[in-house]
Protein backbone atom coordinates (compact mmCIF):
# COMPACT_ATOMS: atom_id res chain seq x y z
CA UNK A 1 0.00 0.00 0.00
CA UNK A 2 1.53 3.95 -0.95
CA UNK A 3 1.14 6.26 1.50
CA UNK A 4 0.69 10.23 0.66
CA UNK A 5 1.45 11.85 4.11
CA UNK A 6 0.80 15.72 3.22
CA UNK A 7 1.78 18.52 6.05
CA UNK A 8 4.00 21.50 5.92
CA UNK A 9 6.19 20.14 8.39
CA UNK A 10 8.87 18.03 8.02
CA UNK A 11 8.90 16.83 11.75
CA UNK A 12 5.43 16.08 11.78
CA UNK A 13 5.30 14.40 8.98
CA UNK A 14 8.44 12.59 10.41
CA UNK A 15 6.15 11.75 13.62
CA UNK A 16 3.22 10.33 11.26
CA UNK A 17 5.58 8.27 9.70
CA UNK A 18 7.04 6.66 13.14
CA UNK A 19 3.32 6.53 14.74
CA UNK A 20 1.86 4.45 11.55
CA UNK A 21 4.91 1.88 12.62
CA UNK A 22 4.15 2.27 15.63
CA UNK A 23 0.57 1.41 15.04
CA UNK A 24 1.37 -1.70 13.16
CA UNK A 25 1.68 -0.18 9.76
CA UNK A 26 5.16 0.86 8.47
CA UNK A 27 5.48 -1.77 5.73
CA UNK A 28 3.59 0.41 3.31
CA UNK A 29 4.95 2.77 0.52
CA UNK A 30 5.38 6.45 2.03
CA UNK A 31 5.59 9.42 -0.05
CA UNK A 32 5.53 12.96 1.33
CA UNK A 33 3.84 16.16 0.35
CA UNK A 34 4.58 20.17 1.40
CA UNK A 35 1.25 21.63 0.70
CA UNK A 36 -2.09 20.53 -0.39
CA UNK A 37 -1.58 22.00 -3.98
CA UNK A 38 1.49 19.40 -3.77
CA UNK A 39 -0.72 16.35 -2.62
CA UNK A 40 -2.95 16.86 -5.34
CA UNK A 41 -0.65 16.76 -8.21
CA UNK A 42 1.03 13.58 -6.30
CA UNK A 43 -2.30 11.75 -6.30
CA UNK A 44 -2.05 11.95 -10.16
CA UNK A 45 1.16 11.06 -10.11
CA UNK A 46 2.28 8.48 -7.24
CA UNK A 47 -1.69 6.87 -7.07
CA UNK A 48 -1.43 6.19 -3.43
CA UNK A 49 -4.06 4.09 -1.89
CA UNK A 50 -4.58 6.47 1.41
CA UNK A 51 -3.62 10.21 1.54
CA UNK A 52 -2.96 11.19 5.18
CA UNK A 53 -3.42 15.23 5.42
CA UNK A 54 -2.96 18.04 7.78
CA UNK A 55 -6.10 20.99 7.37
CA UNK A 56 -3.72 23.97 7.43
CA UNK A 57 -1.18 24.47 4.62
CA UNK A 58 0.19 27.16 2.83
CA UNK A 59 -0.56 27.25 -1.05
CA UNK A 60 -4.03 24.96 -0.24
CA UNK A 61 -5.13 23.53 2.52
CA UNK A 62 -6.38 20.08 3.07
CA UNK A 63 -10.30 19.84 2.76
CA UNK A 64 -9.48 22.32 -0.72
CA UNK A 65 -7.34 19.41 -1.66
CA UNK A 66 -9.82 16.81 -0.57
CA UNK A 67 -12.57 18.72 -2.44
CA UNK A 68 -10.62 19.26 -5.40
CA UNK A 69 -9.85 15.30 -5.70
CA UNK A 70 -13.54 14.66 -4.96
CA UNK A 71 -14.55 17.36 -7.96
CA UNK A 72 -11.61 15.24 -10.12
CA UNK A 73 -13.34 12.20 -9.46
CA UNK A 74 -10.71 10.79 -7.61
CA UNK A 75 -11.85 8.32 -4.89
CA UNK A 76 -8.57 8.11 -3.09
CA UNK A 77 -9.46 7.33 0.98
CA UNK A 78 -8.39 10.27 2.80
CA UNK A 79 -8.03 11.57 6.29
CA UNK A 80 -7.13 14.20 8.23
CA UNK A 81 -4.33 14.46 10.94
CA UNK A 82 -4.61 17.63 12.41
CA UNK A 83 -4.98 19.84 15.54
CA UNK A 84 -8.52 20.94 14.18
CA UNK A 85 -10.52 18.71 15.94
CA UNK A 86 -13.90 20.26 16.94
CA UNK A 87 -16.99 18.74 15.90
CA UNK A 88 -17.71 21.58 13.48
CA UNK A 89 -14.21 20.36 11.78
CA UNK A 90 -14.96 16.60 11.73
CA UNK A 91 -18.48 17.56 10.28
CA UNK A 92 -16.84 19.30 7.51
CA UNK A 93 -14.42 16.71 6.96
CA UNK A 94 -16.84 13.58 6.49
CA UNK A 95 -19.03 15.74 4.49
CA UNK A 96 -16.35 16.48 1.87
CA UNK A 97 -15.18 12.78 1.73
CA UNK A 98 -12.77 12.23 4.23
CA UNK A 99 -12.94 8.47 6.23
CA UNK A 100 -11.85 9.81 9.43
CA UNK A 101 -10.35 12.86 11.32
CA UNK A 102 -7.28 11.83 13.81
CA UNK A 103 -6.72 15.40 15.95
CA UNK A 104 -3.29 15.56 17.92
CA UNK A 105 -2.07 14.69 19.78
CA UNK A 106 -2.59 11.67 18.45
CA UNK A 107 -1.41 7.83 19.95
CA UNK A 108 -0.72 4.73 17.33
CA UNK A 109 -4.22 3.20 18.58
CA UNK A 110 -5.79 6.30 17.20
CA UNK A 111 -4.18 5.61 14.04
CA UNK A 112 -4.97 1.85 13.85
CA UNK A 113 -8.06 2.08 14.74
CA UNK A 114 -8.65 4.88 12.09
CA UNK A 115 -6.84 3.02 9.28
CA UNK A 116 -8.05 -0.17 10.01
CA UNK A 117 -11.74 1.31 8.27
CA UNK A 118 -9.45 1.91 5.27
CA UNK A 119 -6.52 -0.25 4.87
Amino acid sequence: MKILIADDSRVMRQIVIRTLRQAGHGGHDIVEAENGRQALEMVRTESPDLVLSDWNMPEMNGIDCLSALRASGSTVAFGFVTSEGSEEMRERATSAGAAFLIAKPFTPEAFDDALRSVI
